[in-house]
């Protein structure tokens, strides 16, 4: 496990390394599978990445935005079907999340979620043992959760004395060769007037969402909002309290992939004392949705628990309403 999340910091070491040299950034000329127009900057990190993967020899296989198919990390695969044997772990990730808003140089980041096992088909984001995301900005930090399985899978202690589920977090310094903790059990309060409200435009044609934003401005939240996911969960993650939507309608569906960014994102907020909730199923976090498709969508609350409390009521109880 140890090598498998040294690999996470080294591909973060690397994307930085080719965001901070990038001095264009340029569409590539092609798109992913999904139909989203690639920077030459999300082709790069991605094999980055996959390079970082596949050199720690402790993945079986992998999955990303920019190449979303379970691909074999062996580094002898010579086919698309050959899975490392010795793997132990399989990962999703999205190596360049806020790709829109880097031109602009705004912090960008990186999302990756860690499995047991071969596949991540048909397994749920609470069945990850590991999940980061990664800031490139004025630093590069690299936010860590690790669940108590994690933290218990070197030791030999009972039950009783097991350690908890922690989030906690690493800046690159010595240029860029080096990490350092600087920030140790990161944890989120149950209240906090801080609000992203991610895929606006849904409040257009979702009154509850509407009234929501709304309620947020009356009751003088301040308003954190980027454009990028990352930078707006990090930003809650620092702050240790905020709420963060990403709700959906009938023009504006969903955007968010559960694989990449949501699973490995709310595995962070829920470990550090935070919630989780899907857009439209009360009461069902985010990683206790099953993944059916490498490219599956859904809209989300997370946050602070009361700040998460308080949207389930406009949205499931019709509280702007009364």
């Amino acid at each position: 496990l140890c090598r498998a999340i040294a690999a996470l910091g080294e591909a973060t070491a690397l994307s930085a390394n080719i965001i901070a040299n990038a001095c264009e950034q340029n569409y590539a000329g092609s798109q992913n599978k999904s139909g989203d127009d690639q920077l030459k900057l999300d082709i790069d990190c991605d094999n980055a990445c996959f390079h970082a993967f596949r050199k720690s020899g402790v993945y079986a296989t992998g999955a990303s935005e920019e190449t979303p198919v379970e691909t074999p990390l062996d580094v002898y695969a010579t086919t698309d079907t050959d899975v490392n044997v010795n793997g132990l772990y399989s990962i999703g990730f999205d190596p360049l999340d806020g790709s829109s808003i880097i031109n602009a140089n705004f912090s960008v980041g990186g999302i990756f979620g860690v499995w047991p096992g071969t596949n991540v088909l048909g397994r749920t984001g609470r069945e990850q043992i590991v999940s980061a995301v990664s800031v490139y900005g004025p630093r590069t930090t690299l936010c860590i959760g690790l669940t108590n399985e994690a933290r218990n899978s070197n030791t030999t202690t009972t039950t009783e004395t097991e350690n908890p589920g922690i989030v906690l977090e690493v800046t690159l310094v010595n240029n860029r060769t080096e990490w350092k903790l600087s920030r140790n059990d990161i944890r989120i309060q149950a209240a906090g007037k801080i609000f992203a409200p991610g895929n606006l435009r849904a409040s257009n044609d979702n009154p509850a969402y509407g009234a929501l934003i709304q309620h947020w401005i009356s009751n003088r939240y301040t308003l954190r909002y980027t454009g990028g996911m990352v930078p707006d969960i990090y930003h809650i993650l620092c702050k240790g309290k905020g709420v963060f939507t990403n709700v959906s309608s009938n023009v504006a569906p969903a955007k968010l992939r559960l694989l990449y960014e949501v699973a490995p994102i709310g595995l962070i907020i829920e470990l550090a004392g935070g919630k989780t909730v899907h857009e439209s199923r009360e009461g069902v976090s985010v990683l206790d949705i099953t993944i059916e498709d490498l490219d599956q969508r859904l809209g989300l609350c997370l946050g602070s628990t009361d700040e998460v409390d308080t949207y389930v009521n406009f949205m499931f109880h019709k509280e702007h309403a009364a």
